[in-house]
């Protein structure tokens, strides 16, 4: 199986170019570089509820062809298969509030989920919020772990919620009426070829001609299980049964019915598997009240469909049906294109390069910087592969010694992770090293500080992500180090910290986008653990 070609001019300006774009044909569409998110530009001053979604981009035209009226206000398009960072979605928060608060509608993914939360709570002296978490993926159902993942359901719930809003209803009704929705949605999603990310060699799994993967993931994870293709009929019968499991479906109900492609199914094989999901449905006697097929929920170029079912009632329906200038919805009109903006990032203020050199700091970055590939490597066996790019991404621009106090270069590095990496590294990691300058600042001994901030940071990172020693996260190499460095011993505490990181080899995640993959991450050293284990190695040189 050969990797996708791209049309660009590289892979480094591929989202930007792409954006660009993106603007220039949507007139009413604008883009915010600083923190960074698309919104409405026709957005009046009207006292009504906003709303704000996002996350990592090749899933177009979800979100940003959702905005517009009666739909999303603005939103937040993180680096390919990433989520955005907590600026972005405070700032797009924040803008979007005209005085009757702020709905955040988020997929259940762990990046997603940890990003919007950060960010209500940054704003949450500024701006009345609530969240719709949309978690539809049947093939993700289980008792532990981060759940059912957030998959086709999202633009319904997006859709729903947008013509509540624009009802004039208060924000605890648009939010349970998504909640509602969100709740009797289920989806599932087959793959016949997996997805290319831009600038890959490779595509994120192998499939043979013969074979077809069933339970994929939006972010090109691999399915539940690998079996012989089968034809249409065949399929559907096996996408369609789970999901009237999952939602209890019964003779005389009415759902939305949707036909997803993932971004390289043809319309004629959407409108066949459509065909099939009535005829399906029709034989147990499940009413399709409202049909939409077409592309709408991509995993980039992905050969492959998605189902969802979403159980409708009078009042679902009339919001369904409601008016919408959002232009990947069907039914809208065409508009003159508008000219061709320039799509920027805001750059943060975080050069290292000014006082003395900050030896232990340099070290530890300078480690990450050459170790990018094994890392990227180490995340494609036990995740979705993003994990290099994140550190990277974060990391990269340092030159080699930074330069400063303690403090500063940590703050440095702090913002680094929370502005520039995104997804749930980026997050995690920015809490860290911003404890770690928190405690720093407080003028206290190396060892000290450095047991304080880590101690502080533990708390925050399990408060946000839910995990503890044995799910195979960065807290395996963390805990460990706090403890040891209770004695004051910052040796012992890299030892420990070693030690934890090697112990996720032989574990089996149940947190993060890694526990998707399941017994796949056994025998892989979890990447985050390992670069935690790598901070407390460059400490214990330096004291």
């Amino acid at each position: 199986m050969s990797a996708h070609d791209y049309i660009l001019n590289s892979p480094a300006t591929f989202l930007n170019d792409a954006l660009s774009g993106f603007v220039a044909a949507h007139r009413d569409i604008d883009w915010q570089p600083d923190p960074g998110f698309l919104y409405r530009a026709d957005r009046g001053d009207d006292r009504r509820v906003a709303l704000v979604s996002g996350g990592g981009s090749g899933h177009e035209p979800m979100h940003s062809g959702m905005i517009g009226a009666g739909m999303l206000d603005a939103a937040c398009p993180g680096l390919v298969f990433t989520s955005p960072n907590a600026l972005q979605v405070a700032g797009a928060t924040r803008w979007a509030d005209r005085g009757a608060g702020v709905l955040h509608i988020v997929k259940n993914y762990t990046g997603d989920v940890l990003n919007f939360r950060i960010a209500r709570h940054l704003v949450r002296d500024e701006v009345a919020t609530d969240h719709v978490i949309v978690d539809d993926d049947v093939a993700t159902a289980s008792e532990s772990g981060p759940g059912r993942r957030g998959t086709g359901a999202t633009i319904i719930v997006e859709k729903i919620c947008g013509a509540a809003a624009a009802e004039g209803r208060k924000l605890d009704e648009v939010a349970e009426i998504g909640r509602r929705v969100a709740a009797n949605a289920r989806s599932i999603a087959v793959a016949y070829q997996a997805c290319t990310v831009p600038g890959s060699s490779a595509p994120a799994f192998e499939l043979s001609a013969d074979e077809m993967e069933f339970g994929v993931g939006i972010h090109g994870e691999a399915g539940v299980r690998r079996t012989a293709k089968v034809d249409a009929r065949e399929l559907v019968n096996r996408m369609v049964d789970p999901i009237v499991d999952a939602l209890s479906l019964v003779h005389g109900e009415q759902v939305i019915a949707l036909v997803n492609g993932l971004g390289s199914a043809h319309q004629l094989e959407l409108d066949l598997v459509f065909g099939e999901v009535v005829a399906d449905l029709d034989r147990r006697g499940i009413t399709v009240a409202r049909p939409m097929v077409g592309t709408f929920v991509t995993a980039l170029d992905m050969d492959g469909v998605s189902i969802t079912l979403v159980r409708a009632d009078d009042d679902v329906l009339a919001l369904f049906d409601a008016p919408t200038t959002a232009p990947a919805w069907p039914y809208v009109p065409a508009r003159a294109a508008g000219g061709p903006v320039q799509v920027t990032f805001a750059e943060p203020d975080d050069a290292a390069d000014d006082g003395p050199e900050c030896g232990w700091l340099s070290a530890f970055v300078e480690r990450v910087q050459g170790s990018i590939d094994d890392l990227t490597d180490l995340d494609r066996r036990a995740g979705d592969g993003d994990f290099g790019v994140n550190m990277d991404a974060a990391l990269g621009h340092f030159a080699i010694p930074l330069r400063g106090s303690d403090t500063e270069v940590l703050d440095t590095i702090a913002t680094s992770f929370l502005v520039r990496a995104g997804g749930t590294s980026g997050a995690l990691f920015g809490v860290l090293f911003r404890q770690l300058a928190t405690s720093f600042a407080d003028g206290r001994g190396f060892d000290e500080s450095l047991s304080a901030g880590a101690q502080t940071a533990l708390a925050e990172i399990t408060d946000l992500g839910g995990a503890s020693v044995g799910d195979n996260t960065m807290v395996d190499a963390l805990s460990p180090a706090v403890d040891a460095l209770a004695d004051g011993d910052t040796g012992a505490a890299a030892a420990a910290a070693e030690r934890g990181a090697r112990s996720t080899e032989e574990l089996t995640a149940a947190k993060g986008r890694a526990s998707y993959v399941g017994e796949n991450a056994r025998g892989v050293i979890d990447p985050g653990a390992l670069v935690v284990s790598w901070l407390f190695r460059a400490a214990a040189d330096h004291s």
